[in-house]
């Protein structure tokens, strides 16, 4: 056997690495206050020596171009990134970054029963996501999209410009006799509700025009499913209420775009939907939360 099977056959996975290091530190979070700060200290000094030893490395390859490129490829090992990474070395990358800014929404998606995955990156200012579980179809997922992924990925990567939302494969089956209302962004809020009248004036498959708060918006009921859409075409803005409801699907009547009555997609332009607002049921009382 060569020197280098030898030491490929030695080589240590960085997930055992992370291993060993998680066993420590489960068992010095169980001692007192003043040992746990006392070795957190120490590990602070270890990574201080550590970086500095590693930087000052780093600026000395930087006068020769080859060294320079032989380190850029040895950060492409995963154990030399995940340490130059810890020790703030290098920035994250753009995918590292996408996925904080989802995990920062995923305890929220979560308490619903949905999740958010990262399906692609492409760079440098575009990224696809998709939602799954609960999120996967819900009538609010355009509200959850825009109020709360979009926003999260905007504030955590401001380089990203397009956040486009890839279609998962879930229909909405709600329970019989259930309503469902309500994006975990909007349920959360605690102001800006508004009411809207009674649960029983929205028909059952079709919809209800009002004004609420000088704004033109349409309830729907369908299903089971109760939710609230700007009343204007994505194409004209020209209003909607007047358009023939078939099987969940709304017509526009002046220019015949369709529109799903559960998610407000237009299913005939995809690339574009109907403004959603929040709404929740309340005692049988609906109330609606404009998105302004």
């Amino acid at each position: 056997m060569s020197m280098a099977e030898q030491a490929a056959l030695d080589e240590v996975s960085l997930e055992e690495l992370l291993n060993e290091i998680g066993q420590f530190e489960a068992i010095f979070e169980q001692w007192d206050e003043t040992q746990f700060a006392a070795v957190k200290a120490y590990r602070q000094s270890i990574d201080d020596l550590h970086k500095e030893a590693i930087r000052r490395l780093i600026a000395s390859l930087k006068t020769d171009p080859s060294a320079m490129d032989a380190l850029k490829g040895a950060v492409g090992d995963e154990v030399v990134y995940a340490v130059l990474r810890h020790l703030s070395l290098i920035k994250p990358s753009l995918h590292e970054r996408v996925e904080e800014a989802l995990d920062s929404v995923r305890p929220m998606l979560a308490s619903h029963g949905g999740n958010v995955e990262l399906v692609a990156v492409h760079p440098p200012d575009h990224v696809d996501v998709r939602f799954i579980g609960a999120c996967d179809g819900c009538p609010a997922s355009m509200l959850t999209f825009q109020a709360g992924v979009k926003k999260a990925i905007e504030d955590h990567c401001p380089e990203i410009t397009k956040i486009e939302q890839i279609k998962g494969l879930a229909a909405i089956n709600p329970r019989p006799g259930s309503v469902q209302f309500v994006s975990p962004f909007a349920a959360n809020q605690t102001g800006g509700w508004i009411k809207a009248g009674a649960l029983s004036r929205i028909p059952e498959g079709g919809v209800l025009p009002l004004t609420v708060d000088g704004e033109n918006v349409l309830l729907s009921r369908n299903e089971g499913v109760v939710s609230c859409f700007q009343n204007a075409c994505a194409h004209l803005n020209l209003p909607l209420d007047a358009g023939e409801i078939m099987d969940g699907i709304l017509t526009c009547p002046h220019h015949g775009f369709q529109y799903d009555l559960q998610s407000g997609e237009c299913l005939t332009a995809p690339e574009v939907q109907l403004q959603t607002h929040a709404v929740r049921i309340i005692d049988n009382e609906v109330e609606v939360r404009l998105a302004r």
